[in-house]
């Protein structure tokens, strides 16, 4: 069942990697936004992986505050850029990349 999951997974960035090399001129700016259980923990763990990287970081509670909203616009060299921080913050519990 992990190999699935894992061959899925990697699928799914291989998809994402040509789909962004074909309506990009790198380097680029590109807007991250992740969804994240409301914690101070996720929060830091979101903004740790874009540390001392030039990113505006924007975060917004949901109206319940249950869930906070994170965009963040960065300047990145390629696509795997991109994909090597969506890997880094696939980690965080109950994070939702959009």
């Amino acid at each position: 069942m992990d190999n699935d999951k894992e061959r899925e997974t990697a699928e799914f960035y291989e998809r994402l990697k040509v789909e962004l090399d074909n309506s990009n001129t790198w380097p680029a700016e590109y807007l991250f936004k992740f969804i994240v259980p409301t914690s101070d923990e996720n929060i830091k763990k979101v903004e740790e992986a874009f540390d001392c990287m030039g990113a505006v970081i924007k975060t917004t509670k949901s109206k319940t505050g249950k869930f906070t909203s994170i965009s963040i616009d960065l300047e990145v060299k390629d696509s795997q850029e991109i994909i090597d921080k969506y890997q880094e913050v696939s980690t965080i519990k109950g994070i939702v990349s959009l």
